[in-house]
């Protein structure tokens, strides 16, 4: 099994990862979005995830695998960097 990124949680599930991220407004989080989106599509590895104003929740897994991959990690990298930036 393959420890959470700082930041993100283990899901009560035990096979996905959560993190929340609140903005200043909407707009700021439908950008951090779009290039969570971006970074996405570029691996070809999806998050569920879910925007409410100002407020994204997202959860990684590797639906084909049953749980949390290599590629969750990867991702959940980025998207702290995106998230930092």
């Amino acid at each position: 099994m393959i420890a959470p990124i700082e930041g993100w949680s283990a899901a009560d599930d035990g096979k996905s990862w959560t993190r929340s991220f609140r903005f200043q407004d909407f707009s700021h989080a439908f950008a951090f979005m779009t290039r969570v989106a971006l970074a996405a599509e570029s691996r070809d590895h999806h998050p569920d995830w879910r925007n409410v104003w100002n407020l994204v929740e997202i959860k990684l897994s590797t639906h084909d695998a049953g749980g949390i991959t290599q590629r969750d990690a990867e991702l959940a990298r980025a998207i702290n960097l995106i998230f930092e930036d």
